[in-house]
């Protein structure tokens, strides 16, 4: 499935350590906003999480989702981004939980996994993108 094209000028802050606000819908419609990690793969975001988390929950009853990065050195400057979880998987995902707390925390392993946690990888593909700055 293809979307929109994630703008080089912005897909740093996909890349360094800016954390994204991610909006997902309650059941009752309701949003729900969780600040997350971001990864790219081409111009698709990935966000890791546990399974059974509420945007877990919310994502597999509704895929839609709304992302919002504010670029840490110009407040006037961020990307936001509405798209759709097109996949959720298993595999690959606690070594990818990994990858990202060295990028965000500067840690080799993620260190709160809990035991019976089974981490996922969503991958979001963008279907509408603004920015400002």
């Amino acid at each position: 499935m293809s979307g929109k094209t994630i703008p080089e000028a912005f897909k740093p802050l996909f890349t360094g350590k800016t954390f994204a606000q991610m909006a997902t819908l309650n059941a009752d419609g309701s949003p729900q906003v969780t600040p997350v990690w971001v990864d790219l793969d081409g111009d698709e975001i990935l966000v890791n999480t546990a399974k059974g988390r509420v945007k877990d929950r919310n994502v597999r009853r509704n895929p839609v989702v709304t992302l919002s990065l504010q670029d840490p050195e110009n407040a006037y400057r961020y990307i936001s981004v509405q798209g759709r979880v097109t996949t959720i998987v298993e595999q690959g995902a606690v070594a990818h939980i990994d990858k990202l707390a060295q990028r965000y925390m500067e840690v080799e392993k993620y260190p709160y996994i809990k035991p019976g946690d089974v981490r996922q990888i969503l991958t979001i593909v963008p279907e509408r993108i603004h920015t400002m700055g």
